[in-house]
Protein backbone atom coordinates (compact mmCIF):
# COMPACT_ATOMS: atom_id res chain seq x y z
CA UNK A 1 0.00 0.00 0.00
CA UNK A 2 1.26 3.66 -1.07
CA UNK A 3 -0.40 6.19 1.54
CA UNK A 4 0.02 9.45 0.02
CA UNK A 5 -2.72 10.85 2.17
CA UNK A 6 -0.80 11.92 5.57
CA UNK A 7 1.87 14.55 5.50
CA UNK A 8 4.22 13.04 7.73
CA UNK A 9 7.38 13.70 6.52
CA UNK A 10 9.79 10.61 6.00
CA UNK A 11 12.89 12.48 6.57
CA UNK A 12 14.75 13.17 10.00
CA UNK A 13 16.92 16.23 11.37
CA UNK A 14 19.70 14.33 12.81
CA UNK A 15 22.00 16.76 14.14
CA UNK A 16 19.32 18.33 16.73
CA UNK A 17 18.28 14.98 18.00
CA UNK A 18 22.22 13.77 18.05
CA UNK A 19 22.41 16.92 20.33
CA UNK A 20 19.52 15.89 22.42
CA UNK A 21 20.92 12.50 23.20
CA UNK A 22 24.37 14.12 24.27
CA UNK A 23 22.95 16.58 26.26
CA UNK A 24 21.10 14.03 28.29
CA UNK A 25 24.04 11.85 29.02
CA UNK A 26 25.78 15.32 30.29
CA UNK A 27 22.17 15.87 32.42
CA UNK A 28 22.68 12.42 34.00
CA UNK A 29 26.47 13.10 34.83
CA UNK A 30 25.21 16.42 36.39
CA UNK A 31 22.41 15.13 38.16
CA UNK A 32 24.73 12.39 39.98
CA UNK A 33 26.60 14.71 41.69
CA UNK A 34 23.99 14.61 44.63
CA UNK A 35 22.69 11.79 46.56
CA UNK A 36 26.01 9.79 45.76
CA UNK A 37 25.36 7.44 48.49
CA UNK A 38 21.93 6.15 46.91
CA UNK A 39 22.22 3.91 44.13
CA UNK A 40 20.35 4.84 41.31
CA UNK A 41 19.27 7.89 42.46
CA UNK A 42 20.54 11.64 41.28
CA UNK A 43 19.54 15.39 42.32
CA UNK A 44 18.84 18.45 40.27
CA UNK A 45 22.16 19.64 38.69
CA UNK A 46 23.85 22.67 40.65
CA UNK A 47 23.64 25.64 38.71
CA UNK A 48 26.87 27.51 39.86
CA UNK A 49 29.54 27.00 37.46
CA UNK A 50 27.65 24.48 35.17
CA UNK A 51 28.77 25.90 31.93
CA UNK A 52 32.41 25.46 32.83
CA UNK A 53 31.90 21.80 33.96
CA UNK A 54 30.36 21.41 30.29
CA UNK A 55 33.25 22.82 28.62
CA UNK A 56 35.83 20.66 30.52
CA UNK A 57 33.29 17.36 29.57
CA UNK A 58 33.24 18.88 26.10
CA UNK A 59 36.73 18.90 25.93
CA UNK A 60 37.20 15.08 26.44
CA UNK A 61 34.57 14.53 23.78
CA UNK A 62 35.68 16.81 21.06
CA UNK A 63 35.35 14.24 18.17
CA UNK A 64 31.56 13.55 18.64
CA UNK A 65 29.16 15.80 16.73
CA UNK A 66 26.71 16.37 19.06
CA UNK A 67 28.57 17.68 21.83
CA UNK A 68 30.57 20.14 19.51
CA UNK A 69 27.05 21.27 18.15
CA UNK A 70 26.79 21.87 21.85
CA UNK A 71 29.54 24.11 22.51
CA UNK A 72 29.02 26.29 19.34
CA UNK A 73 25.15 26.67 20.41
CA UNK A 74 26.26 27.91 23.45
CA UNK A 75 28.70 30.46 22.37
CA UNK A 76 26.32 31.30 19.82
CA UNK A 77 23.33 32.04 22.14
CA UNK A 78 25.36 33.86 24.58
CA UNK A 79 26.75 36.23 21.72
CA UNK A 80 23.53 36.84 19.67
CA UNK A 81 20.58 36.46 21.92
CA UNK A 82 21.19 38.42 25.72
CA UNK A 83 22.07 34.53 27.77
CA UNK A 84 24.44 33.98 30.12
CA UNK A 85 25.53 30.78 29.71
CA UNK A 86 25.25 29.11 33.26
CA UNK A 87 21.17 30.25 32.99
CA UNK A 88 21.40 28.09 30.02
CA UNK A 89 23.10 25.02 29.91
CA UNK A 90 21.07 24.87 33.89
CA UNK A 91 18.01 25.47 31.94
CA UNK A 92 18.68 22.47 29.77
CA UNK A 93 19.85 20.63 32.10
CA UNK A 94 16.98 20.82 34.28
CA UNK A 95 15.04 20.43 31.40
CA UNK A 96 15.90 17.76 29.50
CA UNK A 97 15.96 15.55 33.14
CA UNK A 98 11.92 16.92 33.27
CA UNK A 99 12.93 17.04 36.88
CA UNK A 100 10.62 20.44 37.37
CA UNK A 101 7.37 21.05 36.56
CA UNK A 102 8.07 24.07 33.26
CA UNK A 103 8.39 27.29 34.84
CA UNK A 104 7.34 29.85 33.61
CA UNK A 105 4.46 27.70 32.84
CA UNK A 106 4.04 29.78 29.08
CA UNK A 107 7.58 28.77 28.60
CA UNK A 108 10.89 28.33 29.61
CA UNK A 109 12.76 31.84 29.64
CA UNK A 110 16.28 31.19 27.34
CA UNK A 111 13.79 28.67 25.32
CA UNK A 112 11.58 31.54 24.68
CA UNK A 113 14.74 33.97 23.64
CA UNK A 114 15.97 31.48 21.03
CA UNK A 115 12.51 30.21 19.78
CA UNK A 116 11.51 33.81 19.37
CA UNK A 117 14.79 34.62 17.28
CA UNK A 118 13.70 31.58 14.98
CA UNK A 119 10.19 33.01 14.08
CA UNK A 120 11.75 36.27 13.27
CA UNK A 121 13.84 34.87 10.81
CA UNK A 122 11.66 32.43 9.57
CA UNK A 123 8.61 34.08 9.45
CA UNK A 124 10.22 37.47 8.17
CA UNK A 125 12.21 36.27 5.58
CA UNK A 126 11.01 38.31 2.83
CA UNK A 127 11.85 41.73 2.20
CA UNK A 128 9.30 43.48 5.15
CA UNK A 129 11.47 43.84 8.33
CA UNK A 130 9.31 42.55 11.51
CA UNK A 131 7.51 44.76 13.66
CA UNK A 132 9.12 46.69 16.62
CA UNK A 133 8.67 44.72 20.14
CA UNK A 134 8.34 41.35 21.02
CA UNK A 135 6.31 38.78 20.57
CA UNK A 136 5.07 36.41 24.05
CA UNK A 137 5.51 32.84 23.26
CA UNK A 138 3.22 29.72 24.46
CA UNK A 139 4.94 26.41 23.53
CA UNK A 140 2.15 23.89 22.90
CA UNK A 141 1.97 20.02 21.63
CA UNK A 142 1.71 21.09 18.03
CA UNK A 143 -0.64 23.01 15.95
CA UNK A 144 -3.02 21.10 16.67
CA UNK A 145 -2.94 21.63 20.24
CA UNK A 146 -2.54 25.54 19.46
CA UNK A 147 -6.16 25.58 16.99
CA UNK A 148 -7.76 23.94 20.12
CA UNK A 149 -6.33 26.16 22.87
CA UNK A 150 -6.98 29.60 20.49
CA UNK A 151 -10.77 28.46 19.76
CA UNK A 152 -11.42 27.31 23.61
CA UNK A 153 -9.79 30.96 24.85
CA UNK A 154 -11.67 33.17 22.29
CA UNK A 155 -14.70 31.76 23.41
CA UNK A 156 -14.44 32.07 27.24
CA UNK A 157 -12.89 35.19 27.11
CA UNK A 158 -16.00 36.52 25.13
CA UNK A 159 -14.31 37.13 22.10
CA UNK A 160 -16.06 34.66 19.63
CA UNK A 161 -19.54 33.90 21.12
CA UNK A 162 -21.94 31.06 19.70
CA UNK A 163 -23.56 32.33 16.89
CA UNK A 164 -20.79 34.72 15.68
CA UNK A 165 -19.17 34.47 12.27
CA UNK A 166 -15.92 34.14 11.26
CA UNK A 167 -14.50 33.50 7.51
CA UNK A 168 -12.30 30.85 6.50
CA UNK A 169 -9.26 31.16 3.75
CA UNK A 170 -10.25 27.95 1.92
CA UNK A 171 -9.00 25.05 0.86
CA UNK A 172 -8.14 24.83 4.60
CA UNK A 173 -6.70 22.11 6.68
CA UNK A 174 -9.74 20.38 7.37
CA UNK A 175 -10.10 21.05 11.62
CA UNK A 176 -10.81 24.66 10.69
CA UNK A 177 -13.92 23.76 9.06
CA UNK A 178 -15.07 21.37 11.87
CA UNK A 179 -14.21 23.02 14.44
CA UNK A 180 -16.52 25.92 14.47
CA UNK A 181 -19.58 23.30 13.28
CA UNK A 182 -19.10 21.82 16.38
CA UNK A 183 -21.43 22.68 19.42
CA UNK A 184 -19.32 24.04 21.24
CA UNK A 185 -19.11 26.93 19.31
CA UNK A 186 -21.62 27.47 17.15
CA UNK A 187 -19.81 29.90 14.90
CA UNK A 188 -21.24 30.87 11.32
CA UNK A 189 -18.17 30.74 8.39
CA UNK A 190 -17.80 32.15 5.17
CA UNK A 191 -15.50 31.36 2.79
CA UNK A 192 -12.61 33.39 1.14
CA UNK A 193 -12.16 31.30 -2.14
CA UNK A 194 -8.54 30.57 -3.51
CA UNK A 195 -8.80 30.76 -7.34
CA UNK A 196 -7.13 27.12 -8.97
CA UNK A 197 -7.11 29.52 -12.45
CA UNK A 198 -4.97 31.45 -10.89
CA UNK A 199 -2.01 29.25 -9.25
CA UNK A 200 -4.09 29.16 -6.25
CA UNK A 201 -4.27 32.63 -5.31
CA UNK A 202 -6.77 35.11 -3.07
CA UNK A 203 -8.72 37.39 -5.74
CA UNK A 204 -9.43 40.69 -3.99
CA UNK A 205 -12.94 40.17 -4.62
CA UNK A 206 -13.01 37.07 -1.83
CA UNK A 207 -10.59 39.14 0.68
CA UNK A 208 -12.96 42.24 0.34
CA UNK A 209 -15.45 39.73 2.54
CA UNK A 210 -13.73 40.91 5.77
CA UNK A 211 -14.58 44.30 5.04
CA UNK A 212 -17.83 43.07 6.67
CA UNK A 213 -18.43 44.03 10.23
CA UNK A 214 -20.01 40.79 11.10
CA UNK A 215 -16.84 38.85 10.52
CA UNK A 216 -14.86 38.80 13.78
CA UNK A 217 -12.04 36.69 12.62
CA UNK A 218 -10.61 35.25 9.76
CA UNK A 219 -8.37 32.16 10.14
CA UNK A 220 -6.54 31.08 7.41
CA UNK A 221 -3.10 28.65 6.71
CA UNK A 222 -0.14 29.69 4.67
CA UNK A 223 1.01 28.16 2.90
CA UNK A 224 -2.27 26.59 2.18
CA UNK A 225 -3.28 22.60 2.81
CA UNK A 226 -3.66 21.07 0.45
CA UNK A 227 -2.33 23.86 -2.73
CA UNK A 228 0.52 24.37 -0.99
CA UNK A 229 0.91 27.71 -1.90
CA UNK A 230 1.71 30.69 0.07
CA UNK A 231 -0.19 33.89 -0.68
CA UNK A 232 1.83 37.03 -2.80
CA UNK A 233 3.02 39.82 -1.15
CA UNK A 234 -0.02 41.78 -2.46
CA UNK A 235 -2.19 39.65 -0.46
CA UNK A 236 -1.29 39.89 2.55
CA UNK A 237 -0.92 43.76 2.39
CA UNK A 238 -4.17 43.96 1.01
CA UNK A 239 -5.04 41.51 4.47
CA UNK A 240 -2.94 44.03 6.64
CA UNK A 241 -4.82 47.04 4.93
CA UNK A 242 -8.13 45.77 5.63
CA UNK A 243 -7.02 44.86 9.25
CA UNK A 244 -5.98 48.63 9.92
CA UNK A 245 -9.73 49.93 8.53
CA UNK A 246 -11.14 46.97 10.61
CA UNK A 247 -8.87 47.28 13.96
CA UNK A 248 -11.45 44.67 15.55
CA UNK A 249 -10.84 42.18 13.37
CA UNK A 250 -9.13 38.98 14.65
CA UNK A 251 -6.58 36.89 12.12
CA UNK A 252 -5.35 33.79 12.78
CA UNK A 253 -2.07 32.47 10.63
CA UNK A 254 -0.75 28.78 10.93
CA UNK A 255 1.95 29.40 8.92
CA UNK A 256 3.55 25.52 9.40
CA UNK A 257 4.45 25.48 5.66
CA UNK A 258 6.58 28.62 5.78
CA UNK A 259 9.84 27.00 5.84
CA UNK A 260 9.32 25.41 2.39
CA UNK A 261 9.21 28.66 0.63
CA UNK A 262 12.28 31.21 0.17
CA UNK A 263 11.77 35.32 0.93
CA UNK A 264 8.43 33.74 3.41
CA UNK A 265 6.64 36.84 5.17
CA UNK A 266 4.29 35.89 7.52
CA UNK A 267 0.74 37.76 8.41
CA UNK A 268 1.60 38.25 12.03
CA UNK A 269 5.17 40.24 10.71
CA UNK A 270 2.89 43.10 8.89
CA UNK A 271 0.09 42.90 10.97
CA UNK A 272 1.23 42.27 14.31
CA UNK A 273 -1.43 43.60 16.43
CA UNK A 274 -4.52 41.88 14.89
CA UNK A 275 -2.69 38.61 14.25
CA UNK A 276 -2.30 35.31 16.27
CA UNK A 277 0.88 33.05 14.55
CA UNK A 278 0.29 29.88 14.95
CA UNK A 279 3.66 27.47 14.23
CA UNK A 280 4.63 23.49 14.59
CA UNK A 281 8.32 22.08 14.01
CA UNK A 282 6.45 19.02 12.86
CA UNK A 283 6.79 19.47 8.97
CA UNK A 284 10.20 20.70 8.65
CA UNK A 285 12.42 18.91 11.04
CA UNK A 286 10.60 15.69 10.32
CA UNK A 287 9.18 15.57 14.12
CA UNK A 288 5.82 15.05 14.08
CA UNK A 289 5.86 12.64 17.03
CA UNK A 290 7.83 15.51 19.09
CA UNK A 291 4.48 17.71 19.26
CA UNK A 292 6.31 20.84 19.10
CA UNK A 293 4.70 23.89 18.26
CA UNK A 294 4.07 27.66 19.43
CA UNK A 295 1.35 30.11 19.74
CA UNK A 296 2.98 34.08 19.33
CA UNK A 297 0.53 36.85 20.18
CA UNK A 298 2.65 40.22 19.41
CA UNK A 299 2.77 42.24 23.11
CA UNK A 300 0.62 45.22 21.61
CA UNK A 301 -2.49 43.18 20.14
CA UNK A 302 -5.92 44.06 20.26
CA UNK A 303 -7.36 40.71 22.13
CA UNK A 304 -5.62 42.46 25.26
CA UNK A 305 -7.76 45.63 24.10
CA UNK A 306 -10.91 44.05 22.87
CA UNK A 307 -10.95 41.75 26.63
CA UNK A 308 -10.56 45.48 28.47
CA UNK A 309 -13.30 46.68 26.14
CA UNK A 310 -15.77 44.01 27.26
CA UNK A 311 -19.34 44.65 29.43
CA UNK A 312 -18.83 45.55 33.38
CA UNK A 313 -20.54 42.26 33.92
CA UNK A 314 -18.72 40.68 31.26
CA UNK A 315 -15.41 41.37 32.69
CA UNK A 316 -16.79 40.72 36.04
CA UNK A 317 -17.73 37.08 35.15
CA UNK A 318 -13.65 36.39 33.62
CA UNK A 319 -12.02 38.04 37.27
CA UNK A 320 -14.10 35.19 38.34
CA UNK A 321 -13.06 32.56 36.21
CA UNK A 322 -9.12 33.81 36.99
CA UNK A 323 -9.04 34.78 40.15
CA UNK A 324 -7.56 31.81 41.90
CA UNK A 325 -4.17 32.37 39.37
CA UNK A 326 -3.86 36.27 40.11
CA UNK A 327 -4.69 39.47 42.88
CA UNK A 328 -5.81 41.48 39.53
CA UNK A 329 -7.63 38.45 37.17
CA UNK A 330 -8.70 41.68 34.98
CA UNK A 331 -5.08 42.43 34.23
CA UNK A 332 -3.89 38.97 32.32
CA UNK A 333 -3.10 38.65 29.38
CA UNK A 334 -4.83 37.07 26.39
CA UNK A 335 -1.22 34.69 25.91
CA UNK A 336 -1.05 33.88 29.49
CA UNK A 337 -5.11 33.63 29.62
CA UNK A 338 -4.55 30.70 26.68
CA UNK A 339 -2.44 28.83 29.30
CA UNK A 340 -4.70 29.02 31.95
CA UNK A 341 -7.20 27.99 29.74
CA UNK A 342 -4.85 24.70 28.54
CA UNK A 343 -5.12 23.29 31.64
CA UNK A 344 -9.21 24.42 32.88
CA UNK A 345 -7.89 27.35 34.86
CA UNK A 346 -7.56 25.34 38.53
CA UNK A 347 -4.83 23.36 36.48
CA UNK A 348 -2.95 26.46 35.91
CA UNK A 349 -0.27 26.00 38.11
CA UNK A 350 0.42 22.59 36.10
CA UNK A 351 0.31 23.82 33.05
CA UNK A 352 2.96 23.55 30.18
CA UNK A 353 4.67 22.07 27.77
CA UNK A 354 7.33 19.45 29.16
CA UNK A 355 10.51 20.45 29.76
CA UNK A 356 11.98 18.09 27.40
CA UNK A 357 9.99 19.13 24.29
CA UNK A 358 11.02 22.36 24.96
CA UNK A 359 14.75 21.60 24.72
CA UNK A 360 14.27 19.86 21.44
CA UNK A 361 12.35 22.51 20.10
CA UNK A 362 15.44 25.04 21.12
CA UNK A 363 17.83 23.21 19.40
CA UNK A 364 15.73 22.44 16.52
CA UNK A 365 15.57 26.41 16.49
CA UNK A 366 19.43 26.78 16.94
CA UNK A 367 19.96 24.27 13.61
CA UNK A 368 18.75 26.63 11.36
CA UNK A 369 19.71 29.85 13.16
CA UNK A 370 23.70 28.87 13.11
CA UNK A 371 22.70 27.55 9.35
CA UNK A 372 23.88 31.04 7.75
CA UNK A 373 24.48 28.91 4.35
CA UNK A 374 20.62 27.64 4.79
CA UNK A 375 21.83 24.32 3.71
CA UNK A 376 19.07 22.35 5.70
CA UNK A 377 16.55 24.71 4.31
CA UNK A 378 17.33 24.15 0.77
CA UNK A 379 17.69 20.52 1.10
CA UNK A 380 14.28 20.12 3.22
CA UNK A 381 13.01 21.87 -0.07
CA UNK A 382 14.98 19.74 -2.70
CA UNK A 383 13.59 16.89 -1.46
CA UNK A 384 9.37 17.63 -1.72
CA UNK A 385 10.43 19.44 -5.12
CA UNK A 386 12.41 16.59 -6.51
CA UNK A 387 9.24 14.16 -5.94
CA UNK A 388 6.94 16.97 -7.60
CA UNK A 389 8.73 16.95 -10.78
CA UNK A 390 8.68 12.97 -10.70
CA UNK A 391 4.93 13.08 -10.13
CA UNK A 392 4.95 15.93 -12.64
CA UNK A 393 6.57 14.12 -15.29
CA UNK A 394 4.47 11.54 -15.51
CA UNK A 395 1.25 13.32 -15.77
CA UNK A 396 -0.34 14.44 -19.11
CA UNK A 397 -1.67 17.80 -17.86
CA UNK A 398 0.53 20.84 -16.56
CA UNK A 399 0.05 21.47 -13.17
CA UNK A 400 -1.66 24.43 -11.67
CA UNK A 401 1.58 25.29 -9.74
CA UNK A 402 4.77 25.27 -11.92
CA UNK A 403 7.71 24.24 -10.36
CA UNK A 404 9.54 27.86 -10.70
CA UNK A 405 6.26 29.79 -9.21
CA UNK A 406 8.05 31.71 -6.32
CA UNK A 407 4.71 31.11 -4.03
CA UNK A 408 5.32 27.08 -4.23
CA UNK A 409 6.00 25.52 -0.96
CA UNK A 410 5.20 21.84 -2.71
CA UNK A 411 4.77 20.08 0.26
CA UNK A 412 1.27 18.90 -1.51
CA UNK A 413 -0.24 18.79 -4.47
CA UNK A 414 -3.74 19.32 -5.50
CA UNK A 415 -4.84 17.64 -8.87
CA UNK A 416 -8.43 18.39 -10.21
CA UNK A 417 -9.67 14.94 -11.67
CA UNK A 418 -12.30 16.77 -14.07
CA UNK A 419 -9.50 19.17 -15.19
CA UNK A 420 -7.87 16.00 -16.01
CA UNK A 421 -10.39 14.78 -18.00
CA UNK A 422 -11.16 17.69 -19.63
CA UNK A 423 -8.16 18.60 -21.05
CA UNK A 424 -7.25 14.50 -21.86
CA UNK A 425 -10.67 13.93 -23.34
CA UNK A 426 -12.32 16.84 -23.61
CA UNK A 427 -15.69 18.45 -22.12
CA UNK A 428 -17.85 16.25 -23.46
CA UNK A 429 -16.25 13.51 -21.45
CA UNK A 430 -15.96 15.70 -18.52
CA UNK A 431 -19.06 16.58 -18.16
CA UNK A 432 -20.07 13.08 -18.40
CA UNK A 433 -17.63 11.89 -15.74
CA UNK A 434 -19.21 13.97 -13.39
CA UNK A 435 -23.04 13.10 -14.04
CA UNK A 436 -22.34 9.61 -14.04
CA UNK A 437 -20.21 9.25 -10.44
CA UNK A 438 -19.88 10.74 -7.22
CA UNK A 439 -16.16 12.54 -6.74
CA UNK A 440 -15.04 9.60 -4.17
CA UNK A 441 -15.27 7.33 -6.60
CA UNK A 442 -11.95 7.76 -7.70
CA UNK A 443 -10.82 8.04 -3.81
CA UNK A 444 -12.10 4.65 -3.61
CA UNK A 445 -10.80 2.84 -6.76
CA UNK A 446 -7.39 4.35 -5.75
CA UNK A 447 -7.62 2.61 -2.75
CA UNK A 448 -9.40 -0.68 -3.85
CA UNK A 449 -7.83 -1.33 -6.88
CA UNK A 450 -3.99 0.12 -6.78
CA UNK A 451 -3.30 0.26 -3.15
CA UNK A 452 -3.07 3.62 -3.31
CA UNK A 453 -4.64 6.16 -0.36
CA UNK A 454 -5.49 9.27 -1.49
CA UNK A 455 -7.18 12.29 0.64
CA UNK A 456 -10.53 13.56 -1.25
CA UNK A 457 -9.95 17.23 -2.01
CA UNK A 458 -13.92 18.68 -1.36
CA UNK A 459 -12.91 18.05 2.74
CA UNK A 460 -10.54 20.97 2.59
CA UNK A 461 -12.91 22.92 0.80
CA UNK A 462 -11.47 22.28 -2.77
CA UNK A 463 -12.85 21.16 -5.11
CA UNK A 464 -14.73 18.15 -4.95
CA UNK A 465 -13.27 16.30 -7.81
CA UNK A 466 -9.91 16.89 -6.59
CA UNK A 467 -7.37 14.87 -4.64
CA UNK A 468 -4.61 16.11 -2.12
CA UNK A 469 -1.43 13.69 -2.12
CA UNK A 470 1.36 14.19 0.16
CA UNK A 471 4.87 14.93 -0.99
CA UNK A 472 6.45 14.50 2.28
CA UNK A 473 5.93 11.01 3.16
CA UNK A 474 6.60 8.62 0.05
CA UNK A 475 9.78 8.62 -2.22
CA UNK A 476 9.96 9.29 -5.52
CA UNK A 477 9.50 6.06 -7.54
CA UNK A 478 6.04 6.15 -5.45
CA UNK A 479 5.01 9.07 -7.10
CA UNK A 480 5.57 7.10 -10.45
CA UNK A 481 2.95 4.79 -9.60
CA UNK A 482 0.49 6.83 -8.34
CA UNK A 483 0.34 8.55 -11.42
CA UNK A 484 0.23 5.25 -13.14
CA UNK A 485 -2.71 4.46 -11.03
CA UNK A 486 -4.23 7.70 -11.92
CA UNK A 487 -3.87 6.91 -15.63
CA UNK A 488 -5.70 4.23 -15.50
CA UNK A 489 -8.29 4.41 -13.74
CA UNK A 490 -9.01 7.63 -15.86
CA UNK A 491 -8.76 5.37 -19.22
CA UNK A 492 -11.18 2.90 -17.57
CA UNK A 493 -13.86 5.91 -17.38
CA UNK A 494 -13.19 7.14 -20.68
CA UNK A 495 -13.17 3.30 -22.06
CA UNK A 496 -17.12 3.41 -20.21
CA UNK A 497 -17.72 7.01 -22.01
CA UNK A 498 -16.65 5.52 -25.15
CA UNK A 499 -18.83 2.23 -24.98
CA UNK A 500 -21.58 4.25 -23.38
CA UNK A 501 -21.50 6.52 -26.58
CA UNK A 502 -21.41 3.72 -29.11
CA UNK A 503 -24.73 2.17 -27.16
CA UNK A 504 -26.21 5.29 -27.78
Amino acid sequence: MINAGRGNPNWVATVPREVFFQLGLFALEESKQRFTDLDGFGGVAIKKGIADRFSQYAQSRQDDEGVSFLSRAIEFSCQNYDIVADDLVEEWVDGILGDNYPMPDRMLVQAEKIVHAYLIQEMAAGEIAPPPGHFDLFAVEGGTAAMVYIFNSLRSNRLINAGDTIALGVPIFTPYIEIPELEDYNLQTIEVIADENASWQVPDAELEKLYDPKVKAFFLVNPSNPPSVKLSDASLQKIADIAKARPDLILLTDDVYGTFTDGFTSLAMIAPENTILVYSFSKYFGATGWRLGVIALHENNILDKAIAKLPDDVKQQLSQRYHDISLDPADIKMIDRMVADSRAVALNHTAGLSTPQQIQMTLFSLLSLMDKENKYKQTAQEIVRRRYATLLKEHPIPPLVSLDDPHGAFYYIEIDILRLARLQHGDDFSVWLAANYEPLDIVIRLAQEKEVIAMPGGGFDAPKWSLRLSLANLFAEDYVRIAKSEKEIMADYYASYLQEKSEG
